[in-house]
């Protein structure tokens, strides 16, 4: 069992900048990944950003140059830094900690946090 919580989302205005933070309740290096989700209204969820127990990194094509993954391992945190923010990077934000049981991957996500960027 993983429990991850979201903080730092909020109101920004366009070009503005926010960090996020997830805390997961075990250590980053025994998950197989943790990752940053978005879901605007009326819209499917999707992926932002994704960083492995290993540290590899991926952020999707749409945040590229804009936003930035990492992690704190002493804190078992990873962060989003969101920059230049735009209207339609408005959503609720969610943090997912992806990990392998088995022969499957057990998913554990987060209540979300608004990320609202006024134009």
């Amino acid at each position: 069992q993983v429990q991850v919580v979201e903080s730092g989302g909020g109101l920004v205005q366009a070009g503005g900048s926010l960090r996020l933070s997830c805390a997961a309740s075990r250590s980053l290096l025994s998950i197989n990944s943790m990752a940053w989700y978005r879901q605007a209204p009326g819209k499917q969820r999707e992926l932002v950003a994704a960083i492995t127990s290993g540290g590899s990194t991926n952020v999707a094509d749409f945040v590229k140059g804009r936003f930035t993954i990492s992690r704190d391992n002493a804190k078992n945190t990873v962060y989003l830094q969101m920059n230049s923010l735009k209207p339609e990077d408005t959503a609720v934000y969610y943090c997912a900690a992806h990990k392998l049981a088995g022969y499957r991957i057990d998913d554990y996500w987060g209540q979300g946090t608004q990320v609202t960027v006024s134009s």
